[in-house]
C-alpha cells in the first residue's frame, strides 16, 4: 500500500500544479494585458511561457506518473472502468489544445513581446493572440474540469 499511497501524492500534486498554473496564468495575463503598458505586458507574457515550462509540464509529468503508477498498484486497466478511459481521452484532448494551439500563440507573443521598444508598444497581433490565447485556454480547461469531475465521481 506503500506505493499507492505515493503514486497517489504524486498524482494530486501534479493536477495543484497544472490547475492552479493555469488558473492563475490566465489570471494575471489577462491583468497585465489590460494595463497596456508594454514593459508590463512583456513580463507577464515572458512569465506565463516560463510558469509553463516550470510549472505545467512538472504538473502533467506528476499526474501521469502518479495516475499510471496508481493505476499499475491497483491492477486496473487502461480502458476500463469507464470514467478512466474518458478521464484519459480528455486530459489528452486538454493537452493537445495547449500543445498544438496555446503553445504557439504564446511563443509568438513572447517574440513580439520582446521586440517591442517605447516607439512600438503593445502591437494589434499582440492584443488579437491575446484573445485567441484566453479563448483557446478556456476552451482546454473543460476538458479538465470534466477529468476532475470523472475521477471524483466515477460515474461510469
Amino acid at each position: 500500500m506503500g506505493w499507492l499511497y505515493t503514486f497517489k501524492f504524486l498524482h494530486y500534486l501534479g493536477i495543484i500544479l497544472l490547475a492552479g498554473n493555469i488558473t492563475v496564468t490566465a489570471v494575471w495575463k489577462v491583468f497585465a494585458d489590460r494595463n497596456g503598458d508594454w514593459r508590463i505586458v512583456r513580463f507577464g507574457q515572458n512569465l506565463v511561457t516560463g510558469t509553463d515550462f516550470g510549472l505545467t509540464i512538472p504538473g502533467i509529468i506528476l499526474t501521469m506518473v502518479g495516475g499510471y503508477g496508481s493505476l499499475w498498484v491497483l491492477g486496473y486497466s487502461l480502458l476500463e472502468p469507464a470514467w478512466l478511459l474518458w478521464s484519459q481521452v480528455m486530459f489528452v484532448a486538454a493537452g493537445a489544445i495547449w500543445l498544438f494551439i496555446l503553445v504557439p500563440i504564446q511563443v509568438r507573443q513572447a517574440r513580439l513581446a520582446n521586440s517591442w521598444t517605447d516607439q512600438d508598444g503593445v502591437t494589434e497581433e499582440y492584443r488579437r493572440l491575446s484573445r485567441r490565447w484566453i479563448t483557446w485556454g478556456l476552451i482546454s480547461t473543460v476538458p479538465l474540469c470534466v477529468v476532475l469531475w470523472l475521477m471524483i465521481a466515477k460515474p461510469l
